[in-house]
C-alpha cells in the first residue's frame, strides 16, 4: 500500500501509542531491569495492526481515537508478551525478532519470562483504571472479559498449544484454521470489538464487526504463511522458511501457493462484505484490510 488515508493516520497514532506505552511502563514502581526488558520488546517495531484496528473502529463511529489509547496499549502489551514467550528456547527458540536480538538473548530467559508475565498482567490493570469519561464500569467489565477470552485458553494460548502440538504433523485445513483463528485471529478480533464497545455499538454492529475481524484474522495468517516462503526477511522480521524449519503446516503447503493466494482473496472479500453491513464510516478499516492483503514482500 503506497498512499492513502491510512498513512497519515497510522503515523500519528503509532507515535501516540509508542509514547503511551513507554509512559505506562516508566511510571511503574518496579526494578529497572524488568522495565527495560518490557520497553525493549514494546519498542521492537511492527505495523501495530491491532491498535490501528481499534483506532480505526473508533474513528468509524465518529469517536476521537485518542480515547482508545489506553486500551490499544493494553492490546499491544498482550501481543508483545506473546512474542517474548514465543521466542523462548522452550518454544520457537528464535534469536531475532524484527531484525533485533530477541528479549531472552538480551536479558536472559528468566527476565524475558517475567517481562512477558508483567506485560500480560499490567494490560488488565490498564483497562481497569480507564478514566470514567473513556469507559463506564460496565464497558470496562466487558473489555476485561473479552480480552481475557481473546488472550487465554479459548483464544491465543489455546491456539499456541494447538500450534505446538501440530508441529511435525500433517494437519487438515480445519485443524490449521483452528490454530490461526485462536492464536492470531482472536486478538485481532478483540481489537475491533474493543473499539466497538468503547463506541457503544449496537449488538447487530458488533456481530458484523466480529465477522469482519474473523475473516481479516484468517487473511492475515494466510498472508503470513505466504510471506514465510517468498517474503523479504528484512521486511517480515524473521528468516524466510522458518515454518518449514519448525515443521509447521501452512496454507501454501496444504493448498499450494496459488490455492493459498485464492484463499487469501476469499477471506478479504468476506471481511469486506461484513464491513458493508455495519452502516458506519469504514474507509480506514477498508484500507487496513488492503494493507493486510498486500503486506510487503
Amino acid at each position: 500500500m503506497e498512499t492513502g488515508l491510512l498513512d497519515a493516520f497510522a503515523q500519528e497514532y503509532k507515535h501516540l501509542l509508542d509514547s503511551e506505552l513507554r509512559a505506562l511502563v516508566e511510571k511503574l514502581d518496579a526494578p529497572s531491569i524488568i522495565k527495560e526488558s518490557m520497553i525493549y520488546s514494546l519498542e521492537a517495531g511492527g505495523k501495530r495492526i491491532r491498535p490501528l484496528l481499534l483506532f480505526a473502529t473508533l474513528d468509524a463511529f465518529g469517536i476521537d481515537p485518542k480515547k482508545g489509547l489506553p486500551v490499544a496499549a493494553a492490546i499491544e502489551m498482550i501481543h508483545t508478551y506473546s512474542l517474548i514467550h514465543d521466542d523462548l528456547p522452550s518454544m520457537d527458540n528464535d534469536d531475532l525478532r524484527r531484525g533485533k536480538p530477541t528479549n531472552h538473548k538480551v536479558f536472559g530467559d528468566a527476565i524475558a519470562i517475567l517481562a512477558g508475565d508483567a506485560l500480560l498482567t499490567y494490560s488488565f490493570e490498564v483497562i481497569g483504571l480507564l478514566p470514567n469519561e473513556f469507559a463506564s464500569a460496565d464497558k470496562k467489565i466487558k473489555l476485561v472479559v473479552e480480552m481475557a477470552k481473546a488472550a487465554g485458553t479459548e483464544g491465543m494460548v489455546g491456539g499456541q498449544v494447538a500450534d505446538m502440538e501440530g508441529e511435525g504433523k500433517n494437519l487438515t485445513l480445519k485443524e490449521l484454521e483452528y490454530i490461526h483463528i485462536h492464536k492470531t485471529g482472536k486478538l485481532l478480533r478483540f481489537s475491533v470489538i474493543a473499539g466497538a464497545i468503547l463506541a457503544g455499538a449496537s449488538q447487530v454492529q458488533l456481530n458484523h464487526l466480529s465477522g469482519f475481524a474473523h475473516h481479516l484474522g484468517l487473511a492475515f495468517q494466510i498472508q503470513d504463511d505466504i510471506l514465510d516462503l517468498i517474503g523479504n526477511p528484512q521486511l517480515i522480521g524473521k528468516p524466510v522458511g522458518s515454518d518449514t524449519i519448525n515443521h509447521k503446516s501452512t496454507y501454501p503447503q496444504l493448498l499450494s501457493m496459488d490455492g493459498a493466494r485464492a484463499a487469501l482473496h476469499n477471506q478479504i472479500n468476506l471481511s469486506e462484505e461484513y464491513l458493508k453491513k455495519t452502516g458506519i464510516m469504514t474507509n480506514l478499516l477498508r484500507e487496513i484490510t488492503e494493507l493486510v492483503a498486500s503486506r510487503d514482500h
